[in-house]
């Protein structure tokens, strides 16, 4: 169960700090206007489409979020769906991180961390056949 807690932390870390507070602090931007200030020249990414669209990265970065913080919880609270739901945002996030280049290599980390974790705790010392 350590091992799940230390997943659930860092899911919680990525999701509430990375994710929604990352959307929450660009707020006064769009409040003020989009013309008085120009986000994108503080954000690069590989895929030009999110650098044009930067706005609705943002609405799909807050759902994301929160719905990878949703996971962490239930996994805290030792609940299947919990477990379920956090493996598939790890995974969704390793598969989608290169097209986020550079902002990706940190998603990564921490995707990539929970879900070592998360298997390492559910599969033990189980042997192959």
């Amino acid at each position: 169960m350590k091992k799940y807690k230390l997943a659930s932390i860092l899911m919680i870390i990525h999701g509430a700090f990375m994710e929604i507070g990352g959307c929450l602090f660009l707020i006064p931007v769009l409040v003020m206007g989009t013309d008085k200030y120009d986000v994108g020249q503080y954000f690069s990414f590989i895929v030009p489409y999110f650098q044009e669209n930067l706005y609705l990265m943002m609405i799909a970065g807050m759902i994301y979020g929160i719905i990878r913080v949703v996971g962490a919880i239930g996994l805290l609270k030792n609940k299947m769906w919990g477990l379920v739901l956090s493996v598939i945002n790890c995974v969704i996030t390793i598969a989608l991180m290169t097209f986020m280049l550079p902002a990706g290599i940190m998603d990564g980390i921490l995707s990539c961390s929970a879900l070592v974790l998360i298997l390492i705790q559910y599969f033990g010392n189980k042997e192959i056949g």
